[in-house]
């Protein structure tokens, strides 16, 4: 059993990690077969898939969160997160309008399962219809 306690503090190194750009790091919080589910994106699956998505999602965009928020179980098995997130499109992505340096600000959240100390569950959400209309100016 995972303390609450050390849930929310796993997961404030988490998202610390993700503040400073430290994929790495990040990689280094997760189990090795972690599912990742992106928002309206494919389930990924395991630590070399999410060591991946990092390294195409720091080449597209550069992004900070802020007014986080986290809440844990009773038995620290699982923790959501509220924040916003402050981002820049900085490479086209693909099946997405071109990236031109838009900026954007846009509430997001995050569901998290903890298995043995590490983060074996990533499920993150936004409003995509928002992102676009931000960075299209639409």
């Amino acid at each position: 059993m995972t303390s609450p306690d050390a849930t929310r503090a796993l997961v404030e190194r988490y998202y610390a990690d993700f503040n400073a750009g430290d994929t790495a790091a990040m990689a280094d919080l997760v189990s090795d077969d972690l599912v990742h589910d992106v928002n309206q994106g494919e389930r990924r699956t395991g630590r070399d898939a999410f060591i991946a998505f990092n390294a195409h999602m720091t080449r597209c965009y550069r992004e900070t969160l802020s007014d986080m928020v986290i809440m844990v179980s009773d038995d620290g098995r699982r923790a959501a997160a509220e924040f916003v997130v402050h981002g820049e499109y900085l490479a086209t992505d693909e099946g997405l309008p071109p990236a031109t340096g838009q900026r954007y600000v846009l509430p997001a959240g995050a569901f998290v399962a903890v298995e043995d100390g590490r983060i074996g569950r990533i499920t993150t959400c936004y409003n995509l219809a928002d992102w676009m209309r931000q960075v299209t100016g639409a």
